[in-house]
C-alpha cells in the first residue's frame, strides 16, 4: 500500500498551512495498493519527537473501504458525512491538530494509513491508544508518509 501527498515529499517539510502557524488545516492525502480484502480504513498521525514523548496529532477511523484520499482541510467535527470517525488529539479536540513544536530542531510527523479487514465497533472521539488496541489482528496492510516542520521562533 502507498500513501502520499500532493503538498509533500515523503521527508521533506510540511507546508505553513498545515501547521499552527497557518490555518492549521489537514493536508490531502492519497494512498493506492489496497489489499482486496479492505473493509476500511484507519489513520494516526503523530510526531515521535515532542519533548514530552510521543504526542498525538490525528486519530481518524471507519473510513470507508472504497476511498483512497482525504480532501484538505477535513472538517473538525465527528463523525464525518461519510460515516468516518475522528477521535481526540493530544490537544484535546476531535479531528486534526497540525504541527505545532517547540522552536528548534525540525520534528517529524508521521502519517500512517492502516487496511483493515473490518469496520471497527469502536465509539466516537476514541484515542490513539484505543483505536490501535481496537485494530490488533485486523490489520492487512499499512502505509508511512512522514513530513517534517521546524519553527523558528
Amino acid at each position: 500500500m502507498k500513501l502520499d501527498s500532493d503538498i509533500f515529499a515523503d521527508g521533506q517539510p510540511i507546508p505553513t498551512k498545515y501547521t499552527c502557524d497557518g490555518t492549521d488545516v489537514s493536508p490531502p492525502l492519497n494512498w493506492s495498493d489496497v489489499p482486496p480484502d479492505t473493509k476500511s480504513f484507519a489513520l494516526i498521525c503523530d510526531d515521535p519527537d515532542a519533548p514530552m514523548g510521543t504526542w498525538v496529532h490525528w486519530v481518524l477511523y471507519d473510513l470507508p473501504a472504497t476511498s483512497s484520499h482525504l480532501n484538505e482541510a477535513l472538517p473538525t467535527m465527528d463523525p464525518l458525512p461519510d460515516g468516518s470517525k475522528q477521535g481526540v488529539n493530544d490537544f484535546k479536540r476531535i479531528g486534526y491538530g497540525g504541527p505545532c513544536p517547540p522552536p528548534g530542531s525540525p520534528h517529524r510527523y508521521f502519517f500512517k494509513l492502516y487496511a483493515l479487514d473490518t469496520k471497527l465497533v469502536l465509539k466516537s472521539r476514541a484515542t490513539k491508544a484505543q483505536l490501535l488496541n481496537a485494530m490488533h489482528g485486523h490489520v492487512l496492510a499499512e502505509a508511512s508518509l512522514m513530513g517534517v516542520y521546524q519553527r523558528r521562533r
